[in-house]
Parts: C-alpha cells; structure tokens; sequence
C-alpha cells in the first residue's frame, strides 16, 4: 500500500478545515418554509464545501432549495459514496472552552474546534485523501461522490431530500464513525408521549432526545416532601428554597446504560407528592431502567445488543404534559411492533403516542466484499486486528444501501464530539487521511487491474 500524504496535502487540508470550522453552522431553521431552510451559516458552509470542492477539480452540484449538496469526480458506470454532514450541534458552554469553538485553532498537536471531530474533520480527511490521490495521478475508473447533508444533528431531511431526488451509490462509506469499521446501527425512534395537564403541577425539564439528562429542575411546593422522597431513593440533588436540582450523568441516549438519568430520578420524587398520569408511567414503567424491559419484555439480539430506553424531556402544564422518549432498537426487531406496544401501554396512563423521527436499521454482513476491504485496509494499516463493530448511533450509512461507518475516530482516543474544547490530534487526522486514500484508492482506481 502507497503512502499518498505529502507534506503539502497535510498543509493544503489543515487550511481548508479552518474554512469550515470558522463557519458556525449550527441550526436555526425558523418556523414555516423558508430559504435557506436551516439558516444562512449552515447554507453558507455548504457553499463552502462546495467551493472547496470546485477548486480541487470536481463538478458540484448545490440543491436549490439549500438542502444538499454534491461533488462528483470520474466518469465511471459505478459510483463510490462518501456521505459526510456539515452542521454542527451548538457550542455548549462557552466559558468552558479554552479557544474559540468558531475558529479553528492548532495548540499542541491538536486543532480545536465545533466540528473538528463531528464531522468536518473526518469530511476533510476524506475529501483531501481524494485530492491526494489526484495528485499522485491514481485514474478513476469509478466515479466518486462527496455528498454533503446539512440537517444531520436534527432530522436528517437533507438525506430525505436526496435519496428522493438523486442517484444512490452503489457503495461507500461514512466517515462519522469510528475505526474499525460500524457494520450495523440499531433502529432509531424517537417519541412523544402527550397527556393531560395540571392544574397544581408545572414543571419544564427540556432535552435534547439522543442525550440522558444530567440535570432536572423543579420550583414551586412542597419541596420538601419531594425532598424526603429523593432521600429514600438515594437520589443526589440540591435544594435552594424552593428551588430542587436532581443530579444524573449525561450520555449519548445510544449508551443510556452508561448514565443516569435525572428526569426519571425526579419523576420518582414528584409521583409521591402528586398524583399525576406522566409521572405515574416513567415510575411505574421506566423508572432506572434503560433497556425498556418493563415495558416490552426483553428485547436482545446476537447482532446488536439491548434495546436501549431514554426519557430525554418532560413538561407538564395546565394544558398538557409531554414525555420526550429515544429508542434505539435491536436490528432483528422492527419499530412497528414495539411502538404498537409502548402506544397500547401509554394509552392506559392516559397518554398519546406521537412518533416525532424514525431511522431505519443498518446491517451490512461482515463477510460482504466491502467490509472486508476496508477492514483490510485498516488492519494493514494501522497493525489493529480487532474484529468490526455495531453500534446504537445513527450515522447517514443507514440512510443508503451497501453503505458502513467507516471513522474517523480511532480506538482508545478520547471522544469529544458534542462537547466542549472538540478536537482532533493532528497525527490522527493525518492517520485518518491515510486510511480513507487507500480505501478510495481500492474502491475508485482498481476496476482495470
């Protein structure tokens, strides 16, 4: 295997993920059918990419309602796929940041920044392993796609818009994962349960669906009724007049198990004080669980594991109330049948199921011809023999088929996505790039060998 990363590509690639990363490209769509339908930066960074793209010599193509974008290279019938997303979830706290998170920053072998790991790094890496192997003269014998989706934080309606309108590849990869490689994603369901109000009752703990909350807040009576109940469930909280603070561990809701959860926790304080439906469910039917086993049974398979269970939000108001719930679900499963019992199971609590996003599952078998090309490639390149992966995170490889998560983040390195002072080790950027110009090499360049 070539090593096709000069000096120059690692130059030419650093300067163009500060393109990017400057670009504060988080959602701010607003309410009805607008242009650009997510906000101007997140148009703005598509535009960008696109721009990018141009000068290293492909032809582009930008939807004219904002939603996606393309770059193609080589004329050949087969067409090889990388799908990559160039928005960003916000910031965080910023007084938490030790650089600015809208400006790409180099300090100590790393680059800092929104972005820098989740995704427009690993977007970089691929696309400069492509103008790397331009550069060397390689022949495209397949034509390759960059796809750049911009709605991938939220619903994934770019990836909608284009699967409806355009040509899928016939094969390709994401680089939004980990290393090895992910060969199957768990189905994805995210809910609302809604229900009555209350007239005695108002609470607002807001979420974000794939997180487990860390905090949960509640102000008003009877605090220390609520209190004395949280003590005998050996909850953590903090009580400031009439202000109680419950306290749980934050994780991405695909590894629930991993947290703790503090709505829940609060929930089980509030149901021995009030007598209300929402809270009589998440004590009764969820409470500390995470694998939904109150609910449906046991819900396992050999391929990707447990079910995994996230009560993400919770408001309650003299209208209504409303329980924000996150699944992830077992390939050999199908969201029909558990989401037609967790309905028959609400409806007794006097709440109404309403689906608010639905992924389906990804399986491509680990014995198929593009799984073991690019575990090949990895294994020889990194001396890393571990077996490839599944996972409960959704990445774009389940919205085509014959697709896989492919990287960009190695084994044993930290994990910052999402979270404040995101960054990426310069020397695995770099690895990264490596890896994907070999695996564009083999998927792009070998049809007449």
């Amino acid at each position: 295997m070539k090593d096709y990363i000069t000096a120059a590509i690692k130059q030419e690639s650093l300067a163009a993920l500060k393109r990017l990363v400057d670009i504060p490209s988080v959602n701010q769509e607003k309410e009805g059918t607008v242009y650009p339908p997510f906000g101007e930066e997140i148009d703005q960074v598509l535009k960008e990419a696109l721009k990018l793209c141009e000068e290293l010599g492909m032809t582009t193509y930008y939807d004219p309602e904002g939603y996606y974008g393309y770059a193609d290279y080589g004329n050949g019938k087969e067409m090889v796929g990388v799908l990559c997303h160039l928005d960003v979830v916000p910031e965080g706290d910023q007084s938490k940041w030790h650089t600015d998170p809208f400006s790409a920053t180099e300090k100590d072998g790393v680059i800092y920044g929104r972005g820098t790991q989740d995704d427009k790094g690993p977007t970089i890496a691929a696309l400069y392993a492509f103008k790397a192997l331009v550069d060397a003269g390689e022949t495209f014998d397949h034509t390759v796609r960059f796809v750049f989706g911009t709605d991938e934080e939220s619903l994934w309606r770019c990836m909608d818009r284009y699967t409806a309108q355009e040509r899928l590849p016939d094969r390709g990869f994401v680089p939004d994962g980990a290393f090895p490689l992910t060969y199957a994603e768990k189905g994805l369901l995210q809910l609302k349960l809604v229900g009555p109000g209350s007239d005695e009752l108002k609470i607002d703990c807001p979420g974000a669906p794939n997180v487990v909350p860390a905090t949960a807040v509640y102000q008003g009576g009877k605090v220390a009724a609520i209190a004395e109940a949280l003590d005998a469930a050996d909850t953590e909280y903090a009580l400031s007049g009439q202000t109680l603070t419950v306290y749980g561990k934050a994780v991405h809701a695909s590894t629930a198990y991993l947290g703790k959860n503090a709505i829940t926790a609060l929930a089980g304080g509030l149901a021995a004080v009030y007598d209300h439906p929402a809270l009589s469910f998440l004590t009764e039917k969820v409470g500390k669980e995470t694998n939904g086993s109150s609910l449906f049974g046991k819900v396992k398979d050999e391929i990707t594991g447990e079910l995994t269970f996230n009560a993400a939000a919770l408001k309650i108001d003299a209208q209504q109330s409303e329980i924000m719930i996150d699944m992830r679900i077992p390939v050999s499963y199908t969201q029909e049948e558990l989401a037609e019992q967790l309905q028959t199971t609400a409806a007794a609590y006097q709440l109404e199921y309403q689906q608010y996003d639905a992924l389906p599952s990804l399986h491509v078998p680990k014995d198929s011809e593009l799984v073991k090309t690019l575990m090949s490639i990895y294994r020889e390149k990194t001396g890393d023999h571990q077996e490839p992966m599944t996972s409960g995170g959704a990445t774009y490889a389940r919205s085509m088929p014959n697709m896989v998560a492919f990287g960009a983040h190695f084994p044993g390195s930290p994990s910052l996505a999402h979270q404040e002072n995101e960054g990426i080790k310069l020397e695995e950027f770099y690895r990264a790039m490596d890896i994907y110009a070999e695996t564009l090499y083999q998927l792009c360049c070998q049809a007449g060998e």
